[in-house]
């Protein structure tokens, strides 16, 4: 048993949102109890005791939308390419790459997307791999570097038509095996959806075989209408815009998770609300590739769940908070947009995302939670209460507050160092296979 105090704790929970001088006790996998510092402690003497040391205890972050492929191109530049446009980006950076990881090269980029992720607090992601140098047990692989560094995970493999028919069926292939192993297993800390590329890359034949693979068992996880790539090939080969194609092809649906949906119409956001379909915005990524503004005020107001993530742009979910609001505003002329949407985006929705894969409830201390919980590095110089914990999250914290990451009620972070992990060794493995990559992309050693 642990017992998480000395701190002000916020818990997402309405029934008792905030403490002044707060603790949280967990037990096993799950919160046991959350509410007074002293009163705790002297309810359970012989808990282990996480000292906040007057920070603030909250639940762990959630990320439903990141790329472990990009996870060794911090830093890359590649000789000559110069991109205009949206698909000169996939094509010539993104692309590149996964078609130069090996397996080892997959679980490099997991450890660096990994432990950046415990290092800012995020205790669960989603994401959507593309390995097309080595497809076959690249999903096994991330499962297994998520499983030792203690992370919660649902993962899936991007299928697309961009490399040949034989890289696609392998992709599906991928999906299906992964899916089966996790269903055997019901594994609450590893969890599969059935992953796609852009609609541009994925004829209606690949859907269907897609559809026949997955047999029901989960939801999809695919890029829509990111950039017009999508929209010009919807309506040019399928007379039809990108969600209706996704409606035809039986992919919507209350387990399937849009990414971006950019450049949508508003008959396509009915149709997302009318199927219970979520979608996750990832606002800096989005800006830095210059495809637009997703209208997520819009399907917020038409009851679509809405989740935050961060297209791997950044693992810090408090920076992409910092992005959403102002991109809405700017892009509404609306100074006064946005302010629940975007918290809800974080910490209502990305939870209620969760809730359709995970069994135990997510960003939320109450009992019988998940016991995830961060430690932040904060001590406010202004007032700070139950009615202004949103504005001190997004003007004042960030990732980088982070101290200690419990997750599933072990302590794999704690005072800025890993537990039971040797990090040297990690980033050595994860800078030799940046070399092996960086040399093949650019054709010269490093």
């Amino acid at each position: 048993m642990l017992l998480v105090g000395n701190g002000r704790l916020i818990t997402r929970d309405d029934a008792a949102p905030y403490w002044e001088n707060g603790a949280v006790v967990l037990e096993g996998e799950a919160v046991r109890e959350a509410g007074d510092f002293a009163a705790l402690r002297a309810r359970y003497p012989e808990a282990e005791f996480v000292d906040a040391r007057g920070g603030v205890i909250m639940p762990g972050l959630i990320n439903v939308h990141t790329h472990i492929y990009s996870g060794l191109a911090r830093g890359l530049s590649i000789d000559g390419f110069r991109p205009t446009n949206f698909y000169e980006i996939l094509d010539g950076q993104w692309w590149n790459i996964d078609r130069r990881l090996t397996l080892d090269g997959t679980r490099a980029c997991a450890w660096a997307t990994v432990l950046d992720c415990i290092r800012d607090g995020v205790t669960t992601i989603f994401d959507h791999h593309a390995s097309y140098g080595e497809i076959p047990g690249s999903l096994f692989a991330i499962k297994d570097v998520c499983k030792e560094a203690g992370i919660r995970a649902c993962l899936c493999y991007e299928v697309s038509e961009r490399d040949g028919a034989d890289k696609c069926r392998q992709a599906i292939q991928e999906n299906a095996d992964f899916l089966a192993w996790t269903l055997e297993r019901d594994d609450d800390m590893i969890r599969a959806m059935f992953g796609g590329h852009a609609l541009f890359t994925i004829s209606d034949k690949t859907f269907e075989e897609m559809v026949k693979a997955n047999g029901g068992r989960t939801g999809f996880h695919i890029h829509v209408a990111e950039g017009m790539d999508d929209v010009y090939d919807s309506l040019r080969n399928y007379g039809c815009r990108p969600v209706d194609r996704l409606l035809y092809n039986g992919i919507l649906g209350e387990k399937t998770l849009l990414g971006h949906c950019i450049h949508l119409s508003p008959a396509e956001l009915d149709i997302i609300g009318e199927t219970d379909t979520m979608v996750c915005h990832n606002p800096e990524s989005n800006m830095n590739n210059a495809v637009g503004c997703a209208p997520v005020i819009g399907m917020c107001q038409k009851g679509v769940l809405v989740g935050l993530g961060t297209d791997a742009y950044t693992h810090d979910m408090l920076e992409s908070l910092k992005v959403l609001l102002p991109m809405q505003r700017h892009n509404l002329c609306r100074p006064d947009a946005g302010w629940g949407e975007a918290m809800g985006m974080l910490f209502r929705n990305n939870p209620a995302i969760c809730a359709r894969y995970f069994k135990k409830p997510l960003g939320v201390l109450r009992p019988g939670a998940a016991a995830d919980v961060i430690v932040m590095d904060y001590k406010p110089f202004t007032p700070f209460s139950a009615d202004n914990i949103d504005g001190h999250m997004l003007f004042g914290m960030m990732g980088k507050n982070c101290r200690t990451t419990i997750i599933n009620g072990n302590v794999v972070y704690k005072d800025r160092e890993f537990v039971n992990l040797d990090e040297d060794r990690i980033n050595a493995f994860c800078l030799e296979q940046a070399k092996k990559l960086w040399g093949a992309l650019n054709h010269r050693a490093y």
